[in-house]
């Protein structure tokens, strides 16, 4: 279906304030900057800025919805014949090998590191990102299984998931705060992904594997 003027004006002005935010937190940092300056310089009022983003910590990381459930998303979203690790490994390879900016591979990143570094609610903000992204794909994994399975086997399967991604994420992260160059890394995270691979067991690399329909 095709986006409306209204839909595409809400997301457009959604967009356009969290732009403006993330300039003043890079500027000033996250604590030094008020949500009424930033509703003066993105020209709107407080109550709207509000509307789109109930905690200032959304203005930051805007994007965290999407984070949540990603590693849900590329399981749902496997092909024929792959497992829900296969799945995982193809995406995060995919995103690394393309340079993109959603595993952190940009340059500014480590300033953006730095403005989250120096605030504790945007640190505990993103800790509980990553918790709930477990959780999320603790519950997908459930659906996903066998039913025979229980739920402990799906919950140790999307841990060793959520693992690999963190850790692959994690270095990367660490690799761009030294500002290196993001196509250095990730070549070096390509390799990592190899060896990462190879510390999982059968069990988890062929658990969940879809079958032809």
């Amino acid at each position: 279906m095709a986006e409306g003027l209204r839909e595409r004006k809400k997301r457009q002005t959604r967009q356009h304030i969290s732009d403006v935010a993330t300039g003043l937190f890079l500027q000033r940092g996250f604590d030094a900057v008020t949500i009424a300056e930033i509703a003066e310089a993105a020209d709107v009022s407080v109550n709207t800025v509000y509307n789109y983003f109930p905690a200032k910590e959304e203005l930051f990381l805007d994007r965290s919805r999407g984070v949540v459930d990603r590693l849900s998303r590329w399981v749902r979203g496997r092909r024929a014949g792959e497992s829900a690790a296969d799945a995982v490994l193809r995406e995060l390879r995919e995103a690394v090998e393309g340079v993109s900016p959603t595993v952190g591979l940009f340059d500014g990143y480590a300033d953006f590191m730095k403005v989250i570094t120096e605030a504790h609610t945007l640190r505990s903000r993103l800790w509980a990102i990553q918790q709930e992204s477990l959780l999320d794909l603790e519950a997908t994994m459930r659906q996903e299984a066998d039913p025979a399975d229980g739920d402990l086997l799906p919950s140790l399967v999307a841990g060793q998931l959520s693992w690999l991604h963190g850790t692959v994420l994690g270095w990367i992260g660490a690799e761009m705060v030294k500002r290196r160059a993001a196509a250095e890394v990730s070549r070096e995270a390509l390799v990592l992904l190899d060896e990462m691979e190879e510390l999982l067991g059968e069990r988890v690399l062929r658990y969940a594997v879809r079958t032809a329909e």
